[in-house]
């Protein structure tokens, strides 16, 4: 079974994708089966429910940093703090909102996760992102848009941005119906 045109056979995440389309529901979900560095199978996020996750992320980043805003001016207003105060405080909470909001995260499951189905994991194992669950919302929020920015500055430069991810986010449901249909592991697959 190999594909029109290649004189190879197929690999094993191959075969499972080929085989996953009827388990899953689509051929585009069982084309985002892939595997961890240790061999389990999970389905990628599709493109859109990341996108929006992080939409839904970063929107409560936005609220919380308004919220502290609406404190701080508060607090200037009643004479509690003063104008270096309340620019400082107002500093501080775009670098303080996102970890916070973060500690939220260490199973990979913020709000935006939750509404979208999907769970931010660890590429080398699948496993739970943990303590270091602030510092990849803070990632998300706060440094994504900037490095947006900087990818665009380096493709129209000619660069590519530099290293590989180390968390990606997975479709739960259709992950638990690939396991729950035998697709554990590729190194179970057989290659006819």
């Amino acid at each position: 079974m190999a594909a029109p045109g290649i004189d190879r056979p197929p690999t094993r995440l191959e075969v499972v994708q080929a085989e996953a389309a009827h388990v899953l529901g689509s051929r585009a979900a069982a084309a985002r089966v892939d595997a961890f560095s240790d061999g389990v199978l999970y389905v990628g996020a599709g493109d859109l429910r990341r996108l929006l996750a992080w939409f839904i992320d970063f929107v409560v980043f936005l609220f919380g940093v308004g919220v502290g805003v609406v404190v701080l001016s508060l607090l200037y207003t009643s004479g509690k703090i003063d104008n270096n105060q309340l620019v400082l405080g107002d500093l501080a909470l775009l670098v303080v909102v996102p970890p916070l909001y973060g500690l939220c995260y260490g199973n990979g499951r913020a709000l935006g996760a939750v509404l979208t189905g999907t769970q931010l994991v660890r590429v080398s194992s699948g496993g739970r992102v943990g303590l270091k669950a602030p510092w990849a919302m803070t990632v998300r929020t706060v440094l994504l848009p900037a490095l947006l920015v900087a990818v665009v500055v380096g493709a129209m430069a000619g660069g590519s941005p530099p290293g590989s991810p180390a968390r990606t986010s997975i479709d739960r449901r259709r992950t638990r119906l690939l396991h729950a249909a035998g697709f554990r592991n590729i190194a179970d697959q057989r290659v006819p």
